[in-house]
């Protein structure tokens, strides 16, 4: 970082300045052929299909540059592209990214927003090959990850058959407690306001569910029963939950009890956590990073003990 880089802003270096300093020290994955500097990346495609997901953060929206730093923006932002690409099975392997910013934004942000973002990229072993600049009155970050299913099918939201076992790999609730925490004007517990600015979502296992025959996958951006509920209606089967086998960890209980909340509605509902969950028939052993939780019935919708949950996952617009 260069000295005195705090108070140079964007409009000082310019657009062609910008894009030298976010691609600066941009390292390649095995999949590169050809990197950022050109119209175009080049991305090799050994299977013959690439698996796409495009996603947006929008400042004030997604994240509050007085809650995330800007490295923790950067690394939830990538989470959230490659996460996806983890749901369909497949192994994260490049990342496009559009950015948008104000012209008196601090070049030590983009600075942090890179760093962030390639960190990312080497926990899920993908690289930024691409992007765009361009200016806004607001932070806003697009990004578009691509996949490769290594001859694997994809596993879809559509794939769940009546009999099959429910699980989850990853944490949920948790980056809810921590949303709940900085909405009241608080910064710890550390542990639940670390998982909100920065999720880990579990992206090998995606690719070791399709391999073992998960029979549907998705990942929890917007809340266990929202997300299960989507792979409900594209299954045409009903998921039943069992509260006994949730994992509600000591820490949220704490943080309920603070809060005066159920952290149960958390670990139900609660987004950006961007864990997997996924089918898998009763003849497979499930893995052990995987916790089993329901099943799979006739029927339709989601229910927990039987019943019908009355506080629902995440949805623009409403």
């Amino acid at each position: 970082m260069d000295e005195g880089a705090s108070t140079i802003t964007v409009s000082d270096v310019g657009e062609f300045g910008l894009i030298a300093r976010v691609t600066q020290g941009l390292a390649p994955s095995p999949g590169t052929l050809l990197g950022p500097g050109d119209d175009a990346a080049v991305v090799a495609a050994p299977d013959g299909r690439v698996v796409v997901s495009t996603d947006t953060l929008l400042e004030n929206r997604h994240f509050r540059r007085d809650w995330s730093s800007a490295e923790d923006v950067g690394h939830k932002a990538a989470a959230r592209a490659f996460s996806d690409i983890a749901a369909m099975g497949a192994r994260p392997t490049a990342l496009v990214v559009a950015l948008a910013a104000p012209g008196d934004l601090e070049l030590t942000w983009i600075d942090g927003l890179m760093s962030g973002l390639r960190a990312e990229c080497a926990q899920a072993e993908g690289a930024i090959v691409g992007g765009d600049v361009t200016a806004a009155d607001t932070v806003m970050i697009g990004l578009t990850a691509l996949g490769d299913l290594e001859g694997r099918e994809p596993v879809t939201q559509a794939g769940a058959r009546v009999g099959d076992l429910v699980a989850v790999c990853g944490r949920t609730g948790w980056a809810a407690a921590g949303f709940a925490v900085l909405s009241r004007g608080f910064r710890s517990p550390v542990q639940v306001v670390a998982a909100h600015r920065r999720p880990e979502p579990p992206y090998a296992q995606g690719p070791v569910a399709a391999q073992l025959g998960a029979t549907s996958m998705t990942d929890l951006s917007d809340g266990l029963v929202g997300d299960l509920g989507h792979v409900a209606a594209a299954s045409g089967v009903r998921i039943d939950l069992r509260a006994e086998l949730l994992d509600v960890p000591a820490k949220l209980r704490e943080v309920g009890a603070a809060l005066n909340t159920d952290p149960l509605v958390w670990v139900l509902t609660g987004g950006d956590d961007y864990a997997l969950a996924a089918t898998f028939p009763r003849t497979i052993a499930v893995p052990a990073e995987w916790r089993v939780i329901g099943a799979v019935t006739e029927g339709e919708g989601v229910r927990v003990d039987g019943r019908r949950w009355s506080v629902g996952g995440h949805e623009h617009y409403r």
